[in-house]
């Protein structure tokens, strides 16, 4: 994913996740990136003519794929460090591994756990999937 990164520096853009999903019978690679000031159209379009020529000769996935870049949302899943850090001062809704969901605002991130407000400290081990959402 290191190379990946520094590719898609390349127009601007910082990597933020890739994720491979089945939709329709279809299998997509997603690519999704980000930016201070918030991901353009002309970003996305910058990022896949880059990629494009090279997952034509080395493709991330094998068989047939659609390449899709685009910014993760204010909606978005966090499933590193750097997702929870970034996201400090928003709200997530967390599911562990014990099927217990928690929401909060993200006050802190340590190396090892996440800490949600009114004080929760929460093992990223403990963490079976997690996304910021907002509040209507």
């Amino acid at each position: 994913m290191t190379d990946l990164s520094n590719l898609v520096a390349q127009c601007g853009v910082k990597l933020y996740d890739t994720e491979v999903v089945n939709e329709n019978g279809r299998v997509i690679y997603r690519v999704y990136i980000t930016k201070d000031g918030g991901v353009k159209l002309d970003d996305c379009e910058a990022v896949s003519k880059l990629l494009s020529p090279i997952y034509d000769v080395m493709p991330p996935v094998s068989g047939d794929y659609i390449l899709e870049v685009s910014s993760p949302g204010l909606e978005r899943k966090l499933s590193k460090f750097e997702h929870f850090a970034a996201s400090i001062g928003e709200l997530a809704k967390i599911n562990l591994n014990d099927k217990t969901e928690i929401k909060g605002k993200i006050i802190g991130v340590s190396e090892d756990s996440v800490a949600i407000e009114p004080d929760q400290e929460i093992k990223f081990e403990d963490i079976k999937k997690a996304r910021t959402y907002m509040e209507w």
